[in-house]
């Protein structure tokens, strides 16, 4: 097999050959057909985010192909396409476990995090974990729907029910999703980016979105609730300003920089800060049921997995509309 692989943080992946790894109880392995690049692989491999161990293969938007089944596996045949999201193991027996809440779990694995991901042409992967995959979509389309999807779907459903005026923050994968999803369910989206960014307002525009400018522009409407994509916590007061009394802030990622302090007008009125903190198998259930229903426009540039650095420093710079995907 080849991998990307990454020895210290903020050091370029490396292409490594190994040998084909055997799945374990309970494992399959998978061949990777595709793998989507978050921004969370770029905390990783930036070092804002710790890892538990290194080396370590990124990558947690994997779609493949099931041809190795390990020990204790029925769920799964050989062949089938299956998606491998961020949450790769929970303890099941903490307290946010017990209660359903698996993505607090206190001994979770995330894949391309505690265990080796999908920037790689093969990777393992626990069987309960895994995400059953129609065959007949082009796995470039797929593989963003594992984490931005997910995590937009995640981050709309904490920002409340009825929404008629809903702010994003960050015009990236999760948003370009998100900003569909929210449309069809009858709410205006408002679309914030870098300031002067009008390639990244267009392609807002493209996706439905009814008003896009600057994270330093206002809308002409308040917000219902605004979610935060982009990893700068001074959006978090910006957004604050904009929701009406009772509105949320939702923050998506899982790495921010500080917010900054700010007048205790702009939260009062019953307005609300939240954070999204990873995803459920339930959210995976709910999300991929409302695709079958009603497909989303996926914009994926592709990468060669040999161009994984080529990818992260795209994505770093801002230069992809849409989602990366590393094709091995």
């Amino acid at each position: 097999m080849r991998a990307m692989v990454l020895r210290e943080p903020r050091r370029a992946l490396e292409l490594e050959r190994r040998r084909d790894p055997e799945p374990g109880r309970g494992e399959v392995r998978l061949r990777v057909e595709a793998c989507a690049v978050c921004r969370t692989d770029l905390h990783v491999v930036d070092g804002e985010l710790r890892v538990p161990r290194l080396p370590i293969v990124p990558g947690h938007e994997i779609v493949g192909v099931i041809d190795r089944i390990g020990p204790g596996v029925d769920t799964f045949a050989l062949g089938e396409r299956v998606g491998v999201p961020w949450l790769g193991h929970t303890c099941g027996a903490c307290p946010y476990c017990m209660r359903g809440a698996e993505n607090l779990c206190d001994r979770p694995v995330f894949t391309g995090h505690g265990r080796d991901g999908g920037f790689a042409s093969h990777v393992l992967a626990e069987a309960a974990y895994c995400i059953t995959l129609g065959g007949e979509v082009d796995p470039l389309q797929l593989a963003p729907l594992l984490c931005a999807g997910l995590i937009g779907w995640r981050s709309l459903t904490m920002a409340g029910e009825d929404l008629r005026e809903l702010g994003l923050f960050g015009f990236g994968a999760a948003a370009h999703l998100v900003a569909q999803v929210a449309g069809r369910r009858g709410a205006r989206v408002h679309a914030f980016t870098r300031p002067g960014d009008a390639r990244a307002q267009a392609f807002a525009r493209s996706l439905g979105a009814a008003w896009a400018g600057g994270a330093d522009e206002r809308p002409s409407v308040e917000l219902d609730a605004a979610i935060v994509f982009a990893p700068a916590g001074e959006l978090v007061p910006a957004a604050l300003g904009l929701v009406r009394k009772g509105g949320r802030v939702v923050c998506g990622g899982i790495h921010m920089s500080d917010i900054p302090s700010f007048a205790y007008a702009l939260l009062w009125g019953e307005r609300q800060v939240r954070s999204v903190a990873n995803l459920t198998r339930r959210d995976a259930a709910e999300f991929f049921a409302f695709l079958a229903e009603q497909p989303l426009r996926v914009d994926a540039v592709r990468y060669r997995l040999e161009d994984a650095n080529a990818a992260l420093a795209d994505l770093r710079a801002g230069r992809i509309e849409g989602a990366a995907v590393l094709v091995p």
